[in-house]
């Protein structure tokens, strides 16, 4: 198995799953960051939101986002991909429902014209787990693995 199907392996481990994420957007070089749950699947983080949020009209303007926790770090290309009920939606919407289970139908009115999901396909990034560091190349599909120790301590 090469460096970038194992980094591939260790994402789905990590976000594989409801994770929260700061998204960095910008507009007019004005930059913005907001809290978001986000979810990874197939090289790429999805989100759930509407069409009217701040977010979603700055992504409109400039595609080019980042993804940032702790000492993960991920950048890519956003794209408002529509309602959940879209037909080409069906099958993310499925995992999207269960992973967000807990708050997907408390917080999310299908019914409202303006929801819809984000992805955002990754160009590039970096995580680790277990002692060992990935930097990866998305577009290129490379990643170059190393010893990796996380030495900042994070207060809960």
């Amino acid at each position: 198995m090469n460096s970038f199907d194992e980094s591939m392996i260790v994402m789905n481990e990590l976000f594989g799953k409801d994770y929260q994420f700061a998204l960095a957007t910008t507009i007019n070089d004005m930059p913005s960051i907001r809290f978001v749950d986000a979810f990874f699947d197939k090289g790429s983080f999805y989100i759930v939101t509407y069409d009217n949020t701040q977010k979603v009209k700055e992504i409109n303007t400039n595609k080019n986002v980042s993804l940032c926790n702790e000492m993960y770090n991920f950048s890519g290309i956003a794209k408002n991909i529509g309602h959940p009920l879209d037909k080409k939606n069906h099958e993310i919407r499925k995992k999207l429902v269960k992973v967000f289970e807990p708050w997907y139908f408390i917080h999310n009115d299908e019914s409202d014209e303006k929801m819809c999901y984000i992805e955002i396909k990754m160009t590039h990034g970096f995580c680790y787990k277990d002692g060992i560091g990935y930097k990866m190349d998305f577009i290129n599909k490379k990643a170059k693995k190393f010893s990796f120790e996380c030495d900042i301590v994070f207060v809960k």
